[in-house]
C-alpha cells in the first residue's frame, strides 16, 4: 500500500494499553497501517509491567522505541481505536472509530495482564484483516 492508513490507539494516559497496541501494530500490521498512540494526559513513563511483559512475550522493548504522547503530538489519523477508558475516552477526528473496551490491567496479575496483551494482539490482527478485506472503509460511523 502506497498510501498507508494512519491508526491511533487512544487512552487517557497513554501509558499501557495504547502503548502495547502501538507496538504490536508496528510489528504485526506495518504493511497496512502506521501505528500511533496518544492520550489527553501523559505519564512520565510507560507502565513497567507492560514494558516487562512486552519484552518477555514479543522481545519488544517499548521503553526504547516509544514514549507517552498527547493527542496533539501525533499526525492526523484515519482510524481511532479507543481502548475502553471507563470514563469519557479522548476525542480525535477520524474517518473510522472503534472502541475495544479493554479493561486496564494496571496492578493486576501477570496472567490477567497477558490476557489483555493477547486480546490487543488479536484485535490488531483483526483490524488489519478488516482493512485488507474492505470491511473498514475509513468512513465516519
Amino acid at each position: 500500500m502506497d498510501n498507508k492508513i494512519n491508526a491511533a490507539f487512544i487512552c487517557v494516559h497513554n501509558s499501557c494499553r495504547s502503548q502495547i497496541a502501538e507496538a504490536l501494530g508496528r510489528v504485526l500490521a506495518s504493511d497496512v497501517f502506521e501505528s500511533y498512540s496518544a492520550g489527553t494526559e501523559i505519564k512520565s513513563e510507560i507502565n513497567k509491567d507492560a514494558v516487562r511483559l512486552m519484552k518477555k512475550l514479543y522481545n519488544i522493548d517499548i521503553e526504547k522505541t516509544q514514549y507517552s504522547k498527547l493527542l496533539t503530538d501525533i499526525p492526523p489519523v484515519d482510524i481511532v481505536i479507543t481502548m475502553g477508558c471507563n470514563v469519557n475516552c479522548p476525542y480525535l477526528p477520524c474517518k473510522y472509530r472503534q472502541d475495544w473496551g479493554l479493561e486496564d490491567p494496571t496492578g493486576k496479575s501477570d496472567e490477567e495482564f497477558e490476557k489483555i496483551i493477547k486480546q490487543i494482539e488479536n484485535n490488531i490482527i483483526e483490524l488489519k484483516r478488516d482493512i485488507l478485506g474492505g470491511k473498514i472503509d475509513a468512513r465516519c460511523e
